[in-house]
């Protein structure tokens, strides 16, 4: 089944796409069925008129029957249709428009050929029974929750009487204009009754439509919100259509890994004020995000003093390695400003290394958490620590400059001596960079 998205929808990510092709299916299934249960109802009702039909016993009445039973077996048959085209998934979206056009014609031809078989002017077109079709076939448009659809509809039912209140006969007789009055009696009345019901059913059923799309929706930006306070905002958008059970099950993948550390800040808390060592936590992460925000990184978590940032997708190396660079500037800025107050200006201690990682939500549902795992991670981590026997602000892994296509030479880096770090059996080719 292939349904493309209705106007607007390419604004949506994939996820809702999905659920907006699915609602448009469905909305489409239930108006098949309430087009098969109006024609039936209708049906039902033309065949207990017959015996006031009997009783007047006009031939033109007999006619008028018969034109409604046929143009009613005519929108049954559309709606038996639309209905099994979606059952065998062979429905297509220009199927909707030629179904609302069907509704339009058929409104506007059983409303015609009553007018030509009762030898009426379109004046007295509302006293025809099938003229009151008109609220339940728009009543159907808004099952279909799409603007323009609904606006196509309007516009033709709109056109089609428009027509038929200009349409005059060529002759209208006497004995026509007493039919007026046949067509205010009782049966044709209780049609009308029957109709307008039936719209106002249509739009219950919309309502309700309505009322549970809504209920579904603030239940999941409700269990989005919760998810939000596990995982990071990047990830929780990634739950839609069933996002949190793929999540769960974790993947390898290629991704750069960030570290960054406050250096002194042990020392720097002793003797401080819970509101002083608060606030300036809170000064080094609004940085840190400010800078990861730029350039498309996500904060995995906060570890004390320190940030584990990740990098995935199209230029991901590069990326990392521009937001170590801007850290680099970021933290240099932040320690002259704490330096112009008369505070103590405290640097920072950063490691970036590209490699594989297992990625993945772990946790119960009471306590969730994406993470990545892996020598990559615990590589950069190190990284991180060397700073300080090194005595550099940045230090970055050749596998990490040789991904983001930076030579060296250029990038003002400067070699270090292969390290043999714990837990790997090689040694690592690692380049350094001074505070900005």
């Amino acid at each position: 089944m292939r349904l493309p998205l209705v106007s607007g929808a390419g604004n949506l990510n994939p996820g809702g796409a999905v659920l907006l092709r699915a609602a448009e299916l469905e909305a489409e299934r239930i108006v098949a069925l309430l087009r098969i249960a109006v024609s039936a109802g209708l049906l039902a009702a033309l065949v207990l008129a017959v015996d006031a039909v009997q009783t007047v016993g006009q031939d033109y009445l007999w006619h008028q029957v018969g034109l409604a039973a046929a143009t009613l077996l005519a929108y049954l048959t559309v709606g038996v249709l639309s209905f099994a085209a979606i059952r065998k998934g062979v429905f297509r979206h220009w199927m909707i428009w030629a179904a609302v056009t069907a509704d339009g014609v058929f409104l506007f031809l059983n409303s015609w050929l009553s007018l030509v078989n009762s030898g009426l002017s379109g004046e007295v077109v509302f006293a025809m029974p099938s003229a009151w079709m008109a609220p339940l076939i728009l009543a159907f448009g808004v099952l279909r929750f799409n603007p323009l659809l609904l606006g196509y509809q309007v516009l033709l039912v709109a056109a089609g009487l428009l027509w038929l209140v200009l349409w005059e006969p060529a002759i209208v007789s006497d004995a026509a204009m007493q039919r007026v009055h046949l067509a205010m009696a009782t049966p044709p009345n209780l049609m009308r009754v029957l109709m307008v019901a039936l719209a106002g059913l249509v739009l219950m059923v919309a309502a309700l439509r309505m009322r549970g799309l809504l209920h579904r929706s603030i239940e999941e930006t409700r269990q989005k919100a919760n998810l939000t306070r596990y995982l990071p905002a990047q990830m929780a958008g990634r739950l839609a259509g069933g996002g949190l059970e793929a999540l769960q099950e974790g993947r390898q993948q290629k991704m750069a890994i960030l570290f960054i550390d406050i250096r002194g800040f042990t020392s720097w808390c002793e003797g401080r004020e819970p509101q002083d060592v608060s606030r300036l936590i809170t000064e080094f992460r609004s940085r840190v995000e400010l800078v990861a925000g730029r350039t498309g990184g996500l904060i995995d978590k906060y570890i004390g003093d320190a940030a584990m940032i990740l990098f995935e997708g199209e230029r991901a190396a590069a990326r990392a390695l521009d937001c170590a660079e801007g850290l680099l500037v970021e933290m240099e800025a932040w320690r002259q400003e704490r330096e112009a107050t008369g505070e103590t200006g405290l640097a920072a201690g950063i490691g970036v290394h590209w490699g594989e990682v297992f990625s993945g939500v772990t946790g119960t549902p009471a306590r969730l958490e994406y993470s990545v795992f892996g020598d990559t991670v615990n590589t950069a981590a190190r990284l991180e620590q060397l700073t300080k026997t090194n005595d550099t602000a940045l230090i970055a892994s050749a596998t990490l400059l040789q991904e983001a296509g930076t030579e060296p030479a250029r990038g003002g880096w400067t070699a270090l001596p292969a390290e043999q770090l714990r837990g790997r059996r090689s040694g690592l080719a690692l380049f350094a960079k001074a505070q900005a």
